[in-house]
């Protein structure tokens, strides 16, 4: 047997599933593609995650496109981070050439160019459907990782929540945080301290710095209602999966909002979807491209919940796909629960790159048919190392790929295509409309003007009664009798004033959250 005919029994044993799988491409041996030696992916284990890595401009984002395809293709939706604004083209069929045809023609698949069903989304000012979350729905114990807080802050932030919940008061956005914030440290204070203890302005004042550091990154755009629905992530359209493109392309360079949103998708959709356990295909599967954002700014509070998601979300059949340049870029307790490694070229120009490369090609399993490092080094654009896990959660092996090409447009869409798109979407007409019911801001607003006209009422009766007195020729007193009375108006004043006060900061109704 030739080393060929070897190479390709030794693929064909690896990479034959019982199940349906999706076909990445043909393998390669000594630098050159071997025909029909396929590597395909079981739909089984896609829940398991993954891993696109490689250098700038080796084909990454087009591996991307390709798996999101294959699977819309098989009926399971997906949702896609565009922080570079590559892959609104999935929308509109591909481009047949000789180029493509020799790629299909080896890895023996049938290439016909279609566009696909999208749906475009942004958590900023970008065209499409509006991701929106409440401050609610998020929670103290989300609120304090995203703002960084440590224990005392923390509890501060519960004792918000605690307070809201108990009064009806709805936060919905960072205004209305603010102003509870506020609110607890002025004209709520003696009652914040009877009900829950004192607390320190100091620490308030971090708290309320940390929200606007937040606010600066347009994390107010994304904070409100109407929240997102992660059911509306799962449709299929004509039995092909609905992509989901959120459009990212003007946050780059404010990287709490990224992972702000992130952990905010992740979390939803793991206590919103049931479990599913063992399936022959995943309910759902999300790709985040430039994953470094995500952890490279992220505390150790906010690494920890991501890697705990992670770990548990694949039992609701969804799995979690990074993009990055290099593994290290993702935690190594993440990088343990990647069953898919699709690893494109690396390149090494300083000692500093050769010791990664080298730590790199230790993460892949052993193969008698490369040197990794030195294949890590050598592939060219479109080409990649892939190792999957089969039915059986056993890792396939290492195989040099020639990955197949998009059968959707490798561009981005025009303004007259985006504009089309948009106007034909149903969610955007669910979302889009602004909405800003009454929350805690207004209520805490109409509970301190209320107070504010008693205390003034009050201050003008005294006043008038004063005057009244004053027309009148003093009575006769003695020093003890004196001393008694204006001893008791005061402390009838004090009392009257105290409870006129509770009755107007004290609890209130308000729509629940």
């Amino acid at each position: 047997m030739s080393k060929v005919e070897e190479f390709k029994s030794h693929i064909d044993l690896g990479y034959t599933f019982k199940g349906d799988s999706i076909i990445l491409g043909t393998g390669m041996l000594d630098q050159e593609p071997v025909k029909h030696a396929q590597i395909k992916i079981p739909l089984k284990t896609l829940n398991r995650h993954g891993l696109i890595a490689g250098a700038t401009g080796t084909g990454k984002t087009v591996t991307l496109q390709v798996l999101a395809e294959q699977l819309s293709l098989h009926g399971i939706p997906s949702v896609l981070m565009d922080l570079k604004g590559d892959l609104s083209g999935i929308a509109q069929p591909g481009t047949l050439n000789s180029h493509i045809e020799r790629r299909s023609d080896l890895a023996g698949i049938e290439y016909t160019p279609m566009g696909l069903p999208v749906e475009l989304m942004s958590i900023s000012n970008e065209k499409g459907v509006k991701l929106k979350s409440t401050v609610s729905e998020f929670g103290p114990v989300l609120i304090s990782q995203i703002l960084e807080l440590n224990d005392t802050q923390r509890g501060v932030i519960a004792l918000v929540f605690r307070y809201c919940d108990t009064h009806h008061l709805p936060l919905l956005d960072l205004k209305d945080l603010k102003k509870v914030l506020q609110y607890i440290m002025n004209e709520g204070k003696e009652e914040i301290t009877k009900e829950f203890g004192a607390v320190s302005p100091a620490t308030v004042n971090t708290i309320m710095r940390k929200i606007i550091e937040l606010e600066q990154q347009g994390a107010e755009e994304f904070f409100g209602e109407l929240s997102f629905e992660v059911d509306d992530f799962v449709r299929t359209i004509d039995g092909k999966g609905v992509i989901s493109i959120i459009r990212l392309t003007d946050i780059q360079n404010r990287p709490k909002l990224f992972s702000t949103f992130m952990l905010s998708l992740l979390s939803e959709v793991y206590e919103t979807f049931p479990e599913q356990g063992d399936s022959d295909k995943p309910k759902l599967c999300l790709f985040i491209d430039e994953a470094h954002l995500v952890f490279s700014n992220a505390s150790k509070d906010l690494i920890d919940r991501i890697e705990s998601i992670v770990k548990l979300i694949r039992s609701k059949g969804v799995g979690v796909y990074f993009c990055t340049q290099t593994p290290t870029d993702v935690p190594e307790k993440v990088l343990g629960q990647l069953g898919l490694k699709i690893q494109h070229a690396l390149r090494a120009f300083t000692a500093k790159d050769r010791a990664a490369i080298k730590k790199t090609a230790e993460n892949y399993p052993i193969s008698t048919f490369y040197n990794t490092s030195e294949v890590l080094t050598s592939m060219g654009i479109g080409e990649a190392l892939v190792t999957a896990l089969n039915e059986k959660g056993i890792p396939t092996p290492l195989a040099h790929t020639l990955l197949r090409s998009p059968i959707t447009r490798m561009n981005i869409l025009t303004p007259e295509e985006i504009e089309s798109l948009v106007s034909k979407s149903y969610l955007v007409k669910k979302y889009n409309t602004a909405i800003d019911r009454k929350s805690a801001f207004e209520i805490l607003d109409e509970k301190i003007t209320k107070a504010e006209q008693a205390a003034a009422q009050q201050s003008t009766q005294a006043s008038n009664t004063q005057r009244r007195s004053a027309g009148r020729p003093p009575k006769e007193t003695s020093l003890i009798e004196d001393l008694t009375k204006n001893t008791m108006v005061r402390q009838i004043g004090r009392t009257i004033f105290r409870e006129l006060t509770r009755g107007i900061l004290g609890s209130v109704s308000g729509k629940k959250r």
